[in-house]
């Protein structure tokens, strides 16, 4: 599956929870920005350019931190 592993995983939920990660949860984490599926980080990556800032990703302090806000953006996200 290479690479589509990643845009595979990002589409099948409703949010994103980024662990830790090298150049895949970079990647996963992109692409998931790129569909408006929201992001949740715990310990990941940190970034910012002109049309996106750090705030794009939601910070999450421990595991079950990760969940809940995982969860209240995805739910924040349906009609």
């Amino acid at each position: 599956m290479g690479y589509a592993r990643n845009v595979i995983v990002v589409l099948s939920g409703e949010a994103v929870i980024a662990v830790d990660g090298a150049y895949g949860t970079l990647s996963e984490i992109a692409h998931a920005l790129a569909h408006g599926k929201p992001v949740v980080g715990l310990h990941t990556w940190s970034f910012s350019n002109e049309n996106t800032d750090d705030r794009a990703i939601i910070r999450a302090s421990d595991p079950q931190d990760a969940v809940e806000k995982a969860i209240a953006a995805a739910r924040s996200r349906r009609p």
